[in-house]
């Protein structure tokens, strides 16, 4: 139940990044969602000591978001870099 936890958060977290920097494109929608689903599920692995098939824990899942946000944030970076 824990990972798909940590996939829907991380999906969330990436489809309220498109809205929030705007892109229209339904492809780049895929890429952030992806992006913020891989973040979250390495931070909340990494906070659950290793447990993902299990129950999840409260400080998981906040790690999982801000895994998520950093994840999403810095691909975002590097793609405006990338344009430049």
């Amino acid at each position: 139940m824990g990972l798909l936890i940590l996939i829907v958060v991380g999906a969330i977290l990436g489809w309220l990044a498109t809205i929030v920097l705007r892109i229209e494109d339904g492809r780049n929608i895929a890429i952030y969602a992806g992006v913020g689903v891989v973040g979250s599920l390495l931070a909340g692995i990494v906070a659950g000591n290793g447990v993902i098939f299990g129950a999840i824990s409260g400080t998981a899942l906040l790690w999982a978001v801000l895994g998520a946000s950093i994840a999403i944030g810095a691909f975002s970076l590097l793609r405006q870099r990338a344009y430049r």
